[in-house]
Protein backbone atom coordinates (compact mmCIF):
# COMPACT_ATOMS: atom_id res chain seq x y z
CA UNK A 1 0.00 0.00 0.00
CA UNK A 2 1.25 3.49 -0.90
CA UNK A 3 0.62 6.48 1.36
CA UNK A 4 0.64 10.00 -0.07
CA UNK A 5 0.46 13.04 2.18
CA UNK A 6 -0.09 16.75 1.64
CA UNK A 7 1.10 19.32 4.17
CA UNK A 8 0.05 22.96 3.92
CA UNK A 9 2.66 25.28 5.40
CA UNK A 10 2.10 28.96 6.12
CA UNK A 11 4.92 31.02 4.64
CA UNK A 12 5.76 34.34 6.25
CA UNK A 13 7.84 36.99 4.49
CA UNK A 14 9.06 39.44 7.17
CA UNK A 15 9.59 42.24 4.63
CA UNK A 16 6.13 41.82 3.17
CA UNK A 17 4.64 41.81 6.67
CA UNK A 18 6.51 45.04 7.44
CA UNK A 19 5.17 46.74 4.32
CA UNK A 20 1.66 45.43 5.00
CA UNK A 21 1.71 46.86 8.51
CA UNK A 22 2.21 50.36 7.02
CA UNK A 23 0.61 50.26 3.56
CA UNK A 24 -1.64 47.23 3.23
CA UNK A 25 -4.65 45.67 4.91
CA UNK A 26 -3.91 43.88 8.18
CA UNK A 27 -6.34 41.05 7.47
CA UNK A 28 -4.56 39.71 4.42
CA UNK A 29 -4.47 35.92 4.45
CA UNK A 30 -1.01 34.40 5.00
CA UNK A 31 0.71 32.88 1.98
CA UNK A 32 0.89 29.12 1.98
CA UNK A 33 2.74 26.41 0.14
CA UNK A 34 2.00 22.69 -0.11
CA UNK A 35 4.60 19.98 0.35
CA UNK A 36 4.12 16.34 -0.64
CA UNK A 37 5.63 13.13 0.65
CA UNK A 38 5.30 9.45 -0.09
CA UNK A 39 5.49 6.45 2.19
CA UNK A 40 4.03 3.01 2.69
CA UNK A 41 1.64 1.26 5.04
CA UNK A 42 -0.13 -1.99 5.82
CA UNK A 43 -3.79 -2.82 6.50
CA UNK A 44 -4.27 -4.49 9.87
CA UNK A 45 -8.08 -4.69 9.99
CA UNK A 46 -10.67 -5.41 7.32
CA UNK A 47 -12.62 -2.22 8.15
CA UNK A 48 -9.74 -0.11 6.89
CA UNK A 49 -7.34 0.45 9.77
CA UNK A 50 -3.85 1.16 8.42
CA UNK A 51 -0.52 1.11 10.25
CA UNK A 52 2.47 3.17 9.14
CA UNK A 53 5.36 5.18 10.59
CA UNK A 54 4.63 8.24 12.70
CA UNK A 55 7.16 10.29 10.75
CA UNK A 56 5.35 9.56 7.47
CA UNK A 57 2.08 11.23 8.51
CA UNK A 58 2.72 13.27 11.67
CA UNK A 59 2.72 16.68 9.95
CA UNK A 60 0.30 15.86 7.14
CA UNK A 61 -2.76 18.01 6.44
CA UNK A 62 -4.27 15.33 4.20
CA UNK A 63 -3.45 11.63 3.83
CA UNK A 64 -4.33 9.38 0.88
CA UNK A 65 -3.76 5.63 0.55
CA UNK A 66 -3.49 3.82 -2.78
CA UNK A 67 -4.12 0.08 -3.02
CA UNK A 68 -2.36 -2.40 -5.26
CA UNK A 69 -5.36 -2.34 -7.63
CA UNK A 70 -5.00 1.42 -8.09
CA UNK A 71 -7.94 2.50 -5.92
CA UNK A 72 -7.20 5.55 -3.82
CA UNK A 73 -8.93 6.59 -0.58
CA UNK A 74 -8.58 9.51 1.77
CA UNK A 75 -7.59 8.47 5.28
CA UNK A 76 -7.92 10.09 8.69
CA UNK A 77 -4.99 10.26 11.06
CA UNK A 78 -6.15 8.73 14.34
CA UNK A 79 -3.25 8.37 16.72
CA UNK A 80 0.52 8.02 16.68
CA UNK A 81 3.56 8.32 18.91
CA UNK A 82 6.97 9.70 18.07
CA UNK A 83 8.80 7.46 20.54
CA UNK A 84 7.55 4.26 18.84
CA UNK A 85 7.37 5.78 15.31
CA UNK A 86 4.08 3.92 14.79
CA UNK A 87 0.83 5.58 13.68
CA UNK A 88 -2.70 4.44 12.93
CA UNK A 89 -4.88 5.71 10.08
CA UNK A 90 -8.54 4.98 9.27
CA UNK A 91 -9.61 4.79 5.64
CA UNK A 92 -12.69 6.89 4.86
CA UNK A 93 -15.00 4.09 3.79
CA UNK A 94 -18.62 5.25 3.31
CA UNK A 95 -19.53 2.16 1.26
CA UNK A 96 -18.42 -0.20 4.02
CA UNK A 97 -15.88 -2.06 1.87
CA UNK A 98 -13.84 -4.83 3.43
CA UNK A 99 -10.09 -4.92 2.91
CA UNK A 100 -7.58 -7.75 2.94
CA UNK A 101 -5.45 -7.73 6.08
CA UNK A 102 -2.01 -8.97 7.02
CA UNK A 103 -1.37 -11.71 9.56
CA UNK A 104 0.99 -10.95 12.45
CA UNK A 105 3.81 -13.38 13.14
CA UNK A 106 4.38 -14.52 16.71
CA UNK A 107 6.74 -12.26 18.67
CA UNK A 108 9.47 -14.89 18.82
CA UNK A 109 9.03 -16.19 15.25
CA UNK A 110 12.28 -14.70 14.00
CA UNK A 111 15.25 -16.75 12.79
CA UNK A 112 18.62 -15.24 11.97
CA UNK A 113 19.48 -15.88 8.34
CA UNK A 114 15.87 -16.48 7.26
CA UNK A 115 14.67 -14.92 4.02
CA UNK A 116 12.58 -11.78 4.46
CA UNK A 117 10.66 -9.62 2.00
CA UNK A 118 10.25 -5.83 2.16
CA UNK A 119 7.23 -4.27 0.48
CA UNK A 120 6.72 -0.56 -0.12
CA UNK A 121 6.75 2.44 -2.41
CA UNK A 122 10.39 3.53 -2.89
CA UNK A 123 10.81 6.91 -4.61
CA UNK A 124 7.08 6.92 -5.40
CA UNK A 125 7.54 4.29 -8.10
CA UNK A 126 4.60 2.18 -6.92
CA UNK A 127 4.40 -1.19 -5.24
CA UNK A 128 7.86 -2.78 -5.05
CA UNK A 129 9.09 -6.04 -3.50
CA UNK A 130 12.68 -6.70 -2.44
CA UNK A 131 14.27 -9.75 -0.81
CA UNK A 132 17.02 -10.19 1.74
CA UNK A 133 17.97 -12.03 4.91
CA UNK A 134 17.45 -11.22 8.58
CA UNK A 135 20.93 -10.22 9.74
CA UNK A 136 20.28 -9.23 13.34
CA UNK A 137 17.46 -9.03 15.87
CA UNK A 138 19.12 -6.64 18.29
CA UNK A 139 20.45 -3.57 16.49
CA UNK A 140 20.21 -0.20 18.22
CA UNK A 141 20.80 2.52 15.61
CA UNK A 142 20.98 6.17 16.69
CA UNK A 143 17.99 8.46 16.20
CA UNK A 144 18.39 11.70 14.24
CA UNK A 145 16.25 14.24 16.08
CA UNK A 146 14.69 12.74 19.18
CA UNK A 147 14.83 9.51 21.19
CA UNK A 148 12.99 6.53 19.76
CA UNK A 149 12.34 3.16 21.33
CA UNK A 150 14.84 1.52 18.98
CA UNK A 151 16.05 -1.31 21.16
CA UNK A 152 16.24 -4.58 19.26
CA UNK A 153 15.43 -3.26 15.80
CA UNK A 154 15.68 -5.81 13.00
CA UNK A 155 18.53 -5.47 10.51
CA UNK A 156 18.20 -6.81 6.99
CA UNK A 157 19.91 -6.44 3.63
CA UNK A 158 16.62 -6.17 1.72
CA UNK A 159 16.72 -3.04 -0.44
CA UNK A 160 14.87 -0.26 1.40
CA UNK A 161 14.79 3.31 0.10
CA UNK A 162 12.93 6.57 0.74
CA UNK A 163 9.24 5.77 0.41
CA UNK A 164 9.57 2.31 1.98
CA UNK A 165 8.99 3.77 5.45
CA UNK A 166 5.90 2.27 7.05
CA UNK A 167 5.79 -0.71 4.70
CA UNK A 168 5.71 -4.31 5.93
CA UNK A 169 8.64 -6.65 6.37
CA UNK A 170 7.31 -10.20 6.03
CA UNK A 171 8.60 -13.77 6.18
CA UNK A 172 8.08 -16.33 3.41
CA UNK A 173 4.66 -17.21 4.84
CA UNK A 174 3.58 -13.61 4.34
CA UNK A 175 3.34 -12.95 8.09
CA UNK A 176 4.27 -9.50 9.36
CA UNK A 177 7.56 -9.58 11.27
CA UNK A 178 8.37 -5.85 11.17
CA UNK A 179 7.73 -2.39 9.74
CA UNK A 180 10.45 -0.82 7.59
CA UNK A 181 11.70 2.40 9.10
CA UNK A 182 15.29 3.39 8.29
CA UNK A 183 18.31 3.01 6.06
CA UNK A 184 21.87 3.09 7.42
CA UNK A 185 23.39 5.98 5.50
CA UNK A 186 27.02 5.10 6.25
CA UNK A 187 26.71 1.65 4.73
CA UNK A 188 25.19 0.03 1.68
CA UNK A 189 22.54 -2.66 1.76
CA UNK A 190 21.75 -2.20 5.46
CA UNK A 191 18.23 -1.32 6.57
CA UNK A 192 16.20 -1.52 9.75
CA UNK A 193 12.66 -2.43 10.78
CA UNK A 194 10.61 -2.16 13.96
CA UNK A 195 10.08 -5.76 15.18
CA UNK A 196 6.62 -7.23 15.46
CA UNK A 197 6.70 -7.42 19.26
CA UNK A 198 7.21 -3.65 19.48
CA UNK A 199 4.49 -3.09 16.88
CA UNK A 200 1.96 -5.15 18.82
CA UNK A 201 2.88 -3.34 22.04
CA UNK A 202 2.41 0.04 20.34
CA UNK A 203 -0.94 -0.99 18.85
CA UNK A 204 -2.16 -2.28 22.20
CA UNK A 205 -1.36 1.12 23.69
CA UNK A 206 -2.72 3.25 20.84
CA UNK A 207 -5.86 1.35 19.81
CA UNK A 208 -7.43 1.15 23.22
CA UNK A 209 -10.53 2.48 25.01
CA UNK A 210 -8.22 4.88 26.82
CA UNK A 211 -6.77 6.44 23.67
CA UNK A 212 -9.91 6.41 21.53
CA UNK A 213 -12.60 7.33 24.05
CA UNK A 214 -10.86 8.24 27.33
CA UNK A 215 -12.38 5.13 28.95
CA UNK A 216 -10.21 3.33 31.50
CA UNK A 217 -10.00 -0.43 31.02
CA UNK A 218 -6.51 -0.81 32.42
CA UNK A 219 -5.31 -3.95 30.64
CA UNK A 220 -3.18 -4.20 27.52
CA UNK A 221 -4.20 -6.99 25.18
CA UNK A 222 -1.73 -8.17 22.52
CA UNK A 223 -2.96 -7.84 18.92
CA UNK A 224 -2.30 -10.72 16.60
CA UNK A 225 -3.20 -14.35 16.86
CA UNK A 226 -6.33 -15.76 18.51
CA UNK A 227 -6.91 -16.23 21.39
CA UNK A 228 -6.00 -12.71 22.47
CA UNK A 229 -3.64 -12.59 25.43
CA UNK A 230 -3.51 -10.05 28.26
CA UNK A 231 -0.02 -8.54 28.27
CA UNK A 232 -0.26 -6.33 31.37
CA UNK A 233 -2.74 -5.01 33.93
CA UNK A 234 -2.56 -1.59 35.63
CA UNK A 235 -2.91 -1.47 39.38
CA UNK A 236 -6.24 -0.15 40.72
CA UNK A 237 -7.78 -0.31 37.23
CA UNK A 238 -11.20 -1.75 36.30
CA UNK A 239 -9.38 -4.72 34.74
CA UNK A 240 -7.45 -5.32 37.96
CA UNK A 241 -10.62 -5.08 40.05
CA UNK A 242 -12.24 -7.61 37.71
CA UNK A 243 -9.41 -10.04 38.49
CA UNK A 244 -7.61 -10.04 35.14
CA UNK A 245 -3.93 -11.00 35.16
CA UNK A 246 -1.10 -10.89 32.66
CA UNK A 247 -1.10 -14.12 30.64
CA UNK A 248 -4.88 -14.61 30.70
CA UNK A 249 -6.32 -15.65 27.33
CA UNK A 250 -9.60 -14.01 26.32
CA UNK A 251 -12.01 -16.61 24.98
CA UNK A 252 -15.18 -14.53 24.62
CA UNK A 253 -16.57 -11.04 25.22
CA UNK A 254 -20.27 -10.76 26.07
CA UNK A 255 -20.70 -14.25 24.67
CA UNK A 256 -18.96 -13.42 21.36
CA UNK A 257 -15.63 -14.82 20.21
CA UNK A 258 -13.31 -11.87 19.39
CA UNK A 259 -11.32 -13.14 16.43
CA UNK A 260 -9.64 -9.77 15.93
CA UNK A 261 -8.03 -7.36 18.37
CA UNK A 262 -9.92 -4.35 16.99
CA UNK A 263 -13.20 -6.25 17.30
CA UNK A 264 -12.43 -6.86 21.00
CA UNK A 265 -11.70 -3.19 21.66
CA UNK A 266 -14.92 -2.17 19.89
CA UNK A 267 -16.94 -4.34 22.27
CA UNK A 268 -15.41 -2.51 25.23
CA UNK A 269 -16.00 0.93 23.70
CA UNK A 270 -19.60 0.12 22.77
CA UNK A 271 -20.31 -0.83 26.38
CA UNK A 272 -18.78 2.42 27.63
CA UNK A 273 -19.45 3.29 31.25
CA UNK A 274 -23.13 2.37 31.04
CA UNK A 275 -22.83 -1.42 30.80
CA UNK A 276 -20.60 -4.11 32.28
CA UNK A 277 -18.67 -6.40 29.95
CA UNK A 278 -18.64 -10.14 30.56
CA UNK A 279 -15.36 -11.90 29.77
CA UNK A 280 -14.54 -15.59 29.53
CA UNK A 281 -10.85 -16.22 30.08
CA UNK A 282 -8.52 -19.20 30.15
CA UNK A 283 -5.94 -19.26 32.96
CA UNK A 284 -3.72 -22.27 33.41
CA UNK A 285 -6.06 -24.38 31.29
CA UNK A 286 -9.09 -23.46 33.43
CA UNK A 287 -11.97 -21.39 32.05
CA UNK A 288 -13.07 -18.52 34.29
CA UNK A 289 -15.55 -15.67 34.13
CA UNK A 290 -14.89 -12.00 34.84
CA UNK A 291 -16.99 -8.86 34.72
CA UNK A 292 -15.46 -5.47 34.04
CA UNK A 293 -17.00 -2.01 33.88
CA UNK A 294 -15.06 0.84 32.32
CA UNK A 295 -14.85 4.30 33.89
CA UNK A 296 -13.87 7.71 32.60
CA UNK A 297 -10.09 8.15 32.80
CA UNK A 298 -10.29 11.58 34.39
CA UNK A 299 -12.16 10.17 37.41
CA UNK A 300 -8.83 8.66 38.48
CA UNK A 301 -6.09 10.26 36.37
CA UNK A 302 -6.63 13.88 37.31
CA UNK A 303 -4.99 16.89 38.93
CA UNK A 304 -5.53 15.36 42.40
CA UNK A 305 -3.34 12.39 41.45
CA UNK A 306 -0.62 14.71 40.12
CA UNK A 307 -0.71 16.65 43.39
CA UNK A 308 -0.40 13.44 45.43
CA UNK A 309 2.50 12.17 43.32
CA UNK A 310 4.70 15.28 43.04
CA UNK A 311 2.91 18.19 44.75
CA UNK A 312 1.64 20.20 41.78
CA UNK A 313 -1.77 21.75 41.14
CA UNK A 314 -2.41 22.03 37.41
CA UNK A 315 -4.97 23.04 34.82
CA UNK A 316 -5.35 21.98 31.23
CA UNK A 317 -3.66 24.22 28.66
CA UNK A 318 -6.74 24.87 26.55
CA UNK A 319 -6.45 26.30 23.03
CA UNK A 320 -7.85 29.56 24.40
CA UNK A 321 -5.19 29.83 27.13
CA UNK A 322 -2.43 28.83 24.67
CA UNK A 323 -3.58 31.50 22.21
CA UNK A 324 -3.75 34.15 24.92
CA UNK A 325 -0.17 33.32 25.95
CA UNK A 326 1.06 33.31 22.35
CA UNK A 327 1.85 29.58 22.38
CA UNK A 328 -0.09 28.66 19.25
CA UNK A 329 -1.23 25.03 19.20
CA UNK A 330 0.97 23.84 22.09
CA UNK A 331 -0.57 21.15 24.29
CA UNK A 332 0.20 20.51 27.90
CA UNK A 333 -0.72 21.43 31.47
CA UNK A 334 -0.17 24.72 33.22
CA UNK A 335 1.12 24.71 36.80
CA UNK A 336 -1.22 26.76 39.01
CA UNK A 337 0.42 26.09 42.41
CA UNK A 338 3.44 24.26 43.90
CA UNK A 339 3.15 22.59 47.31
CA UNK A 340 5.84 23.76 49.72
CA UNK A 341 8.37 21.02 50.53
CA UNK A 342 7.09 18.77 47.73
CA UNK A 343 9.20 16.91 45.14
CA UNK A 344 8.04 19.47 42.57
CA UNK A 345 9.32 22.34 44.72
CA UNK A 346 12.64 20.54 45.26
CA UNK A 347 12.98 20.13 41.49
CA UNK A 348 12.52 23.86 40.94
CA UNK A 349 9.10 23.78 39.30
CA UNK A 350 7.20 27.07 39.58
CA UNK A 351 3.75 28.47 39.06
CA UNK A 352 2.84 29.24 35.40
CA UNK A 353 5.37 26.78 33.94
CA UNK A 354 3.80 24.50 31.31
CA UNK A 355 4.50 20.76 31.22
CA UNK A 356 4.55 19.48 27.63
CA UNK A 357 5.92 15.93 27.95
CA UNK A 358 6.73 13.35 30.62
CA UNK A 359 9.72 11.04 30.04
CA UNK A 360 9.99 12.13 26.42
CA UNK A 361 6.59 10.82 25.42
CA UNK A 362 5.13 12.87 22.57
CA UNK A 363 1.87 11.74 21.03
CA UNK A 364 -0.93 13.12 18.92
CA UNK A 365 -4.57 12.24 18.69
CA UNK A 366 -6.73 14.03 16.16
CA UNK A 367 -9.72 14.44 18.46
CA UNK A 368 -7.77 14.72 21.73
CA UNK A 369 -10.71 13.42 23.81
CA UNK A 370 -8.91 13.73 27.15
CA UNK A 371 -7.51 16.80 28.90
CA UNK A 372 -3.72 17.01 28.71
CA UNK A 373 -3.32 16.35 32.45
CA UNK A 374 -4.59 12.78 31.97
CA UNK A 375 -1.42 11.44 30.24
CA UNK A 376 0.71 13.34 32.76
CA UNK A 377 -1.14 11.68 35.65
CA UNK A 378 -0.93 8.27 33.93
CA UNK A 379 2.83 8.56 33.48
CA UNK A 380 3.32 9.49 37.13
CA UNK A 381 0.97 6.72 38.34
CA UNK A 382 3.17 4.17 36.58
CA UNK A 383 6.15 5.24 38.71
CA UNK A 384 6.96 3.75 42.10
CA UNK A 385 7.94 5.73 45.18
CA UNK A 386 11.35 7.31 44.67
CA UNK A 387 11.36 6.78 40.90
CA UNK A 388 12.19 9.83 38.82
CA UNK A 389 10.40 11.37 35.84
CA UNK A 390 11.84 13.87 33.43
CA UNK A 391 9.46 16.68 32.51
CA UNK A 392 9.85 18.98 29.53
CA UNK A 393 8.52 22.38 30.45
CA UNK A 394 7.95 25.79 28.90
CA UNK A 395 9.24 28.49 31.24
CA UNK A 396 7.81 32.04 31.02
CA UNK A 397 10.51 34.69 31.47
CA UNK A 398 9.38 38.28 31.98
CA UNK A 399 11.48 40.98 30.29
CA UNK A 400 10.04 44.38 31.11
CA UNK A 401 6.48 44.43 29.84
CA UNK A 402 7.00 41.34 27.71
CA UNK A 403 7.07 37.61 28.40
CA UNK A 404 9.48 35.31 26.59
CA UNK A 405 9.13 31.52 26.71
CA UNK A 406 12.05 29.08 26.84
CA UNK A 407 12.27 25.28 26.92
CA UNK A 408 13.75 23.38 29.84
CA UNK A 409 13.94 19.88 31.32
CA UNK A 410 13.31 19.10 34.97
CA UNK A 411 13.80 15.80 36.82
CA UNK A 412 11.37 15.17 39.66
CA UNK A 413 11.10 12.28 42.13
CA UNK A 414 7.71 10.62 42.66
CA UNK A 415 6.50 10.18 46.23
Amino acid sequence: MNIRTETIIERHDPFEELFQSFWGPRNRRPQTETTYSLGSGVIIDEDGWVMTNFHVVSRATKVFVRMADGKEYEAERVVGTSFTDVALLKIANPKGEKFSTIKFAADDDLLLGETVVALGNPFGLGGTVTKGILSSKSRRPPAENEPLEVEDWLQTDAAVNPGNSGGPLVNLRGDLIGVNVAVYREGQGISFAIPVRRITAALAEMYSPETLQSLWFGARVKPGQFPLTVASVQSESPAARAGLRAGDQIVSVNGKIPKRFIEFVRELIDAGTARSVGLEIMRGGVRQSATVRLVRENTFFNSDLIRKKIGLSVEDLTPQIAAALGLGDKRGVRITAVEEGSPAAAAGLLKDMIITTVDGQVAWHEKQPAPSYVPVAKALHAKGKGDKSQLEVIVPVRIGRYIRFQQDKVEVAVR
